[in-house]
């Protein structure tokens, strides 16, 4: 059958669906094809429409400009449907990339993250397309950043992130004052770290006394506050984490494996390290490029100590914390839990302590506790022998 003809009985099809007439279990597998087939077909009609602007068949549709014409069959904007075809041409150069795109295996937005990255730092499409096919998106796009910032060297880096640092800010519609920002890591992070502390705190406050709004919202109270000079009591938690590897700093520059980095900011220079370190607090890790070592302690409390370790993520990169549910790759708004719960002896250990986000959490919590693993009376106030 023609491809034209199989999207025409597709549609045909699909006009008879009825959700009303099937089991929860049927919509969701016919909703995992059709969103399958739905990522091979935006492929498919990227690359088709490539081509033919390539070849000026828009102006046989009256267009004067390809991405237009695309545009109005994909139904999307002029700069969507151009960011569509130009990844429908990056994808060409990736053949595992394509081959999984055409089967629906990723997205055509999964598939550019993937090729402007394998584009930027050879080698890397083969782990990248993993991370896309068992990952969230956001995890991809966290995971392809980190690849390529990893790859630049880091003054080179931040020389260019200093060259783009910027604040723009105007009103809207409804005489909001709306704004956007870019900062250099070492400026960035303490802010966004400060107002999200605040923002949760502020939005546990209102769940104590009815319907929380909007986190967002909270956030805004925060920030608002702090530029006003009224942030409230602090977290007790850093608001700026640097990760440098010892001989590192004593060298002046780091060497490969030896990481030097902000904690939800990426790679920065040794010396701009040295430099916040001068008025900092310091706090050493040691591990044996594995597992921390030396970090114990028994009741659900978290010493400081550990809290550190666990804040830093694993050895020996320290790459920061992320929800450990595979697929999740959350790095926000993140609780800690006790593996093997509290109640059923579970220690406050770093190997029995995994970050999870909150809906992760509530089902991991019962689970737990229809395992039976908060005691008799479904508690887990009992804490270890």
């Amino acid at each position: 059958m023609h491809p034209g003809e199989a999207a025409k009985s597709l549609r045909t099809a699909l006009l008879s669906l009825r959700p009303d007439a099937l089991s929860g279990r049927e919509c969701a597998s016919l909703a995992e094809d059709l969103a399958r087939t739905a990522k091979a077909c935006d492929a498919a009609a990227a690359s088709l429409a490539a081509w033919a602007s390539d070849r000026g068949a828009y102006r046989e549709k009256g267009f004067t400009d390809g991405a237009e014409w695309f545009a109005r069959a994909s139904g999307s904007s002029p700069t969507a449907a151009k960011a569509a075809m130009e990844t429908a041409w990056a994808v060409e150069e990736c053949p595992q990339t394509k081959a999984a795109v055409v089967a629906g295996e990723v997205s055509l937005e999964q598939a550019g993250i993937i090729a402007k990255t394998e584009f930027a730092v050879p080698g890397s499409e083969s782990q990248l397309l993993d991370v896309a096919k068992s990952s969230s998106l956001r995890s991809l796009k966290d995971t392809a950043r980190d690849t390529r910032l990893g790859s630049m060297d880091a003054d080179e880096l931040y020389r260019r992130q200093r060259g783009a640092r910027c604040f723009r800010h105007w009103t809207d519609d409804l005489g909001m004052v709306r704004g956007t920002f870019a900062f250099t890591p070492e400026v960035g992070v303490p802010i966004v770290n400060g107002v999200d502390a605040d923002a949760d705190r502020l939005r546990k406050a209102a769940k104590r006394v009815g319907e929380p709004e909007a986190w967002e919202a909270y956030a805004a109270d925060a920030l608002a506050a702090r530029l006003q000079g009224g942030g409230g009591k602090k977290s007790a938690r850093p608001e700026l984490v640097l990760v440098a590897d010892l001989n590192a700093l004593r060298r002046g520059h780091a060497h490969d494996g030896e990481p030097c980095h902000v904690i939800g900011g990426g790679p920065i220079p040794v010396d701009v390290v040295r430099q916040l370190s001068a008025d900092a607090f310091i706090k050493a890790v040691l591990h044996d490029g594995v597992d921390v070592l030396r970090v114990k302690h028994f009741g659900r409390r978290i010493k400081a100590e550990l809290r550190t370790a666990l804040e830093l993520g694993p050895a020996p990169l320290f790459p920061g914390k992320t929800c450990c549910e595979p697929g999740c790759g959350r790095q926000y708004n993140l609780e800690w839990d006790h593996v093997d719960p509290v109640a059923n002896g579970g220690a406050t250990t770093h190997a029995n302590l995994k970050p999870r986000c909150w809906p992760h959490h509530r089902d991991k919590t019962e689970r737990d506790r229809k395992a039976g693993l908060f005691g008799p009376h479904g508690s887990a106030e009992r804490g270890p022998p």
